[in-house]
């Protein structure tokens, strides 16, 4: 039995992956992963993610230069959540989410809205190429 064959993929053959920065302890974003996606993240070294939205393949920085270097996968207790420990590289260095921003999750609830906590650091359009 493949150590893939531990993993609970759902009905589409996907898990759900965190990537957690190494250093602090940070979650910088939840995205999915299919069998492909985890065997290249593993025999890369980098994160490699399934995009539901295109179908396909993601290379994490493929179009940013953000990529996730890979330092341990972590697979939950039952089994269907898998957690990268990861150090985020790239032109500008510790963003890892395509607003710009360190973390996916910089949103709050404050009294009932959702605030935004942390900085852009890097402005969207000066990271991705026009009309992609």
């Amino acid at each position: 039995m493949s150590w893939l064959d531990k993993v609970k993929w759902d009905a589409q053959g996907l898990v759900p992956a965190i990537a957690q920065e190494q250093g602090s302890g940070d979650i910088l974003m939840v995205a999915w992963m299919n069998r492909e996606a985890l065997t290249l993240t593993n025999a890369l070294g980098r994160a490699v993610y399934y995009s539901r939205s295109r179908q396909k393949l993601w290379h994490k920085g493929e179009e940013s230069g953000h990529v996730q270097q890979l330092h341990a996968i972590r697979l939950d207790c039952d089994g269907d959540v898998v957690l990268l420990q990861v150090t985020q590289l790239g032109h500008h260095p510790g963003i890892a989410c395509h607003t710009g921003r360190h973390s996916c999750f910089f949103r709050e609830l404050k009294t009932d809205a959702w605030v935004a906590i942390d900085p852009v650091l890097k402005d969207p359009g000066d990271i991705y190429k026009q009309g992609e």
